[in-house]
């Protein structure tokens, strides 16, 4: 038997969108970009390089490529950097009201080896308080609720979680259960999101809430169908990079839809991003390749009007509101 997924009539229940620019409505938001980045420091983290970076230096670089993206008919992003990686919410927030432009930002924290010490130090009942503050109340003094809750595994190991890693994840599940935030997690292996899913279940969370970020990292697709089988969405989310080609994500995507699973499908491009390890924030990478040059060619594949519309406007509103 399938997982049970909401009809048209009880998805229009879903609330709302948590962004930097307040709460939207279902109508209010058309093309939600999945899985982007505004600011995410990719440095060696004992640089702290993200503490001195100045939101006019990232308005200056970003703001151009937020406005194609405007003008490609992009109505907000989901920005995927969290604590361990420079997250920096007030730059967010200023790229935010520098161009008019809906940010959605979330609490959490990355991988191993990036963990902060002061994460390590925290209980599970810890840092559950810690995100469900940032969910409900704000983060920091930017007056920005969390929407999401953004973790990650250990790409180079294949066999599961690190204990820092599932206590994270297991407050992650327990404030997601008190609030209704989706869970978004960098996993590259099909294997290890099973142990997740397993540990939000036991953690009294719905594994329909939960977005396997990178799946198409994992060649494996009968772990796809696993995982949308359990509820979770899968994204694909590398697009318009140098690892596969569009072809391989159309593939993907016809995979899914032809075995029922359209409403668990994400699509993103996990670019943009200024990097201040990098001189003058590194390249930018424009977010508009998925409008411009990737959605064309799916809708010339075999994948129907009716999927596409739902992967691309339905589910990634469905997923990140609450």
């Amino acid at each position: 038997m399938k997982t049970y997924f909401p009809t048209t009539a009880e998805r229009a229940i879903v609330s709302h969108l948590i962004t930097t620019q307040g709460t939207f409505e279902r109508d209010e938001i058309d093309l939600l970009l999945a899985h982007e980045h505004v600011f995410v420091d990719l440095g060696p983290m004992a640089d702290e390089n993200w503490k001195d970076a100045q939101a006019e230096a990232v308005i200056d670089r970003i703001g151009p490529e937020i406005e194609r993206a405007i003008d490609a008919g992009i109505d907000a992003l989901v920005e995927c950097t969290p604590e361990g990686v420079g997250r920096r919410v007030d730059i967010d927030l200023a790229v935010s009201e520098a161009t008019d432009f809906p940010i959605v930002v979330p609490t959490g924290i990355y991988q191993e080896p990036n963990i902060p010490q002061w994460a390590r130090d925290m209980s599970v009942e810890d840092l559950t308080d810690w995100m469900l503050a940032e969910l409900t109340e704000g983060i920091d003094d930017t007056g920005v609720r969390a929407a999401w809750i953004k973790v990650s595994t250990d790409d180079d190991d294949p066999e599961g979680l690190s204990p820092d890693e599932e206590k994270i994840l297991r407050a992650a599940a327990r404030a997601g259960a008190e609030t209704g935030a989706v869970i978004g997690s960098h996993t590259l292996h099909g294997d290890v999101v099973d142990q997740q899913l397993d540990i939000i279940k036991a953690e009294g969370y719905d594994p329909s809430r939960f977005i396997w970020i990178h799946a198409q990292a994992e060649a494996d697709r009968d772990s796809h169908e696993r995982a949308a089988e359990r509820g979770a969405f899968v994204e694909y989310d590398w697009i318009g990079g140098d690892d596969q080609d569009d072809q391989t994500y159309i593939d993907l995507v016809a995979h899914m839809t032809e075995r029922g699973y359209t409403d668990r499908v994400l699509l993103s491009q996990d670019r943009g991003y200024y990097d201040p390890s990098e001189p003058d924030g590194g390249d930018i990478d424009p977010y508009t390749y998925i409008v411009e040059s990737f959605l064309p060619k799916l809708r010339a594949s075999s994948v129907d009007d009716a999927a596409i519309e739902t992967i691309v406007h339905e589910n990634p509103f469905d997923a990140y509101s609450r």
